[in-house]
C-alpha cells in the first residue's frame, strides 16, 4: 500500500518506546505535543489520544483560552476547535458562522472586522455573558496550545493556505491536524502545493452514501492516512467491518463520543458513560474494537478511566 506525501507529514520518529502496556517515555520528546504527534503517527501506539470538543465548555465559553488552559490541566491530548473568518480577513475560534449563541453581540462573523468583534464578549455554555473573555484568534490559540497540546482543526480546512501560513511562522506545523471530507487526489494536490504540511484526516460518514465512497475511495486507492474519523448513526455492524480494515491497512481509528448520533446511537456517547455506574460499560468497547483516538465532551471522565486502564 502506498503512503504518499500528505500522509507522511513529519519527521517525528514512529520508533516511540512504549512500556508494557500504554505510558509513553515522554523523556524522549523536546515536548509534550511532540509526544502526542508521534502516537497519532504510530499505528502501533497503545496510548489512546484524547480531543476535547471545543475545549473544556462545561466551565468556560467553547473555542476559548481559558478552555484550552483547563483541557491542558486535564491531561488532554487534543484541542478540537473551528474557524471562521471576519470582514478583514483574521481566523478567529467560532463554530458558528454567527456570533449570536456564543457572544452578547449578534451577525455573521463575517459581517464584522476583527476590531469590532472585540466590543463583544464570550458566554458561557448556559448562556450567561463574561466579563472579559473575548473571541480569539487563530494566532492566540496557536501560541497557547504550542508544544503544550496538539491541535485539531474542525471547521477550517477551506483555509488550509491562511492557516499553514500561521502555523509555519509559529513553528507549530507538524502539531496541528486538519480534517475534511474532500477526495483523495483533491487532498494530495492541496498538500503538494506546499513543502511541509499539516497532518491530515478524513471524515467518513459511513452510513450516508458519500461518506461511504470517500472510505472506498482510500481502500481502492490504496491510500493510508494517519487516522480516519469515523461518524455512524446506528448499529447494525458496519462500523466493525470498517474500523478492522482501517486497522489492518495500517491507520488509526478516530470516533466521537460527544454525541450519540456520532456514534451509533443511545447507549453508545459520553453520557451513557457520564451516567453509568461505571464508565467502562461504554468505553471498553472502544478499546476491544481497537479505538485508539477520541474525541469527547467529558475529558475529566475519559482521561482517569483511560488512566485506570493503562491507555493514558
Amino acid at each position: 500500500m502506498k503512503k504518499f506525501s500528505f500522509i507522511l507529514l513529519t519527521a517525528i520518529s514512529v520508533l516511540s518506546a512504549v512500556s508494557c502496556k500504554s505510558g509513553v517515555d515522554q523523556s524522549q520528546y523536546a515536548n509534550r505535543a511532540e509526544m502526542i504527534a508521534a502516537q497519532i503517527h504510530d499505528p502501533n501506539s497503545k496510548y489512546v489520544v484524547v480531543a476535547c470538543h471545543r475545549g473544556d465548555w462545561r466551565n468556560y465559553p467553547e473555542n476559548s483560552i481559558p478552555a484550552i488552559e483547563s483541557i491542558i490541566r486535564m491531561g488532554a491530548d487534543i484541542m478540537e476547535l473551528d474557524l471562521k473568518l471576519t470582514k478583514d480577513s483574521v481566523l478567529v475560534l467560532s463554530h458558528d458562522k454567527t456570533i449570536d449563541r456564543c457572544t452578547n453581540g449578534k451577525g455573521k462573523v463575517s459581517d464584522y472586522t476583527y476590531e469590532e468583534l472585540m466590543q463583544f464578549n464570550l458566554k458561557r455554555a448556559h448562556g450567561v455573558t463574561t466579563e472579559n473573555i473575548k473571541m480569539p484568534t487563530l494566532r492566540e490559540a496557536l501560541e497557547c496550545c504550542k508544544d503544550r497540546i496538539c491541535v485539531n482543526v474542525d471547521q477550517g480546512y477551506q483555509y488550509y493556505d491562511m492557516v499553514l501560513a500561521i502555523t509555519e511562522e509559529l513553528g507549530v506545523t507538524d502539531q496541528i491536524l486538519i480534517k475534511g471530507k474532500k477526495p483523495v487526489a483533491e487532498v494530495a494536490q492541496k498538500m503538494d502545493a506546499h513543502e511541509h504540511n499539516m497532518m491530515y484526516m478524513p471524515i467518513v460518514d459511513i452510513q450516508k452514501e458519500k461518506g461511504m465512497e470517500l472510505f472506498n475511495e482510500y481502500m481502492e486507492t490504496g491510500t493510508v492516512p494517519l487516522a480516519y474519523e469515523v461518524c455512524w448513526q446506528t448499529e447494525d455492524g458496519t462500523f466493525q467491518e470498517v474500523a478492522k480494515k482501517i486497522i489492518d491497512q495500517g491507520s488509526k481509528v478516530w470516533v466521537n463520543t460527544i454525541w450519540a448520533s456520532l456514534c451509533g446511537g443511545l447507549g453508545n456517547d459520553d453520557d451513557a458513560a457520564y451516567d453509568a455506574e461505571d464508565p467502562a460499560t461504554v468505553y471498553d468497547r472502544y478499546l476491544e474494537m481497537g479505538v485508539s483516538m477520541i474525541q469527547t465532551d467529558r475529558p475529566s471522565l475519559i482521561i482517569p478511566y483511560l488512566k485506570s486502564k493503562g491507555r493514558h
